[in-house]
């Protein structure tokens, strides 16, 4: 029987890539993000090359009570939902106090609120049903304090924490949760996040964007609760040995640029 896969965030990045993946392997979607023009280009070319079902579900998932609409309008198409891909979110590379508080509060529903919401509604079903994975995108920063992105380190700080504590409770069931931590990516992530100028893309080679999503998507159907992408293995090792005062300092020199102090 054919499955379906909810990703957030899949217009572009790692849930573009993530939606190819399952729809290579034969899975119907269900996309998610906030333009509507490019989740249709996205059904348009995915249904076309692997013969697949596709909904579009156009949705700002930093306002109130959108988790709660795409469920309801997922259940409404009597479509149920095998895996869960959180994937949406977005950072900023700013001082806390020099960025708008109505910045870190979107961060924060979108990073945090709507993935806990959305992996409550779907996890749910999942649980009832004996079966279902989740996979959540955290990070490497979810490892440490971040300066100059201290709201989107914390969120997926959280992200990680939540992930495992929910694995835990659900692997009973038969579900899995799975929290994918990468490090800089190929996404368009450091235009949005202002992070161009900042030392972190020029101390790490950045990643792909489709080998991180391959690599997640492994994981996932593996059962696997963390799993931390190739090449920034190195990093997570020494931020669970070394004093949380030199990673925090260490994140505060990659994250920024000459000009901040």
């Amino acid at each position: 029987m054919t499955k379906t896969a909810l990703i957030t965030g899949a217009s572009g990045g790692i849930g573009y890539e993530l939606a190819e993946i399952f729809a290579k392997h034969k899975n119907n979607l269900v996309l998610v993000a906030r333009s509507e023009d490019k989740l249709n280009k996205v059904k348009e070319k995915l249904e076309k090359k692997y013969k697949i079902s596709v909904l579009v579900i156009a949705k700002d998932l930093t306002e109130e009570g959108a988790a709660q609409s795409v469920y309801d309008e997922v259940k409404a198409s009597g479509t149920d939902v095998d895996y869960l891909v959180n994937n949406a979110g977005f950072g900023d590379n700013n001082a806390f106090n020099d960025t708008a508080l109505s910045v870190q509060e979107n961060m924060v529903k979108l990073n945090v609120l709507a993935l806990t919401q959305l992996t409550h509604l779907f996890g749910s079903d999942m649980k009832e049903r004996g079966e279902g994975k989740i996979l959540n995108i955290a990070s490497i920063a979810a490892f440490s304090a971040g300066p100059y992105m201290s709201v989107y380190y914390a969120s997926k700080a959280f992200v990680l924490s939540f992930s495992e504590a929910v694995a835990e409770e659900l692997r009973p069931y038969g579900v899995t949760v799975t929290a994918l931590c990468p490090g800089p990516t190929k996404t368009g992530f450091e235009k949005t996040a202002d992070l161009e100028k900042a030392r972190m893309f020029k101390f790490f080679k950045p990643a792909d964007a489709d080998d991180v999503a391959e690599y997640g998507y492994e994981a996932m159907m593996k059962g696997r609760t963390v799993i931390v992408a190739k090449g920034v293995k190195s990093t997570t090792v020494l931020s669970k040995l070394a004093p949380r005062i030199i990673c925090r300092k260490f994140s505060k020199w990659i994250n920024s640029t000459v000009n901040k102090p």
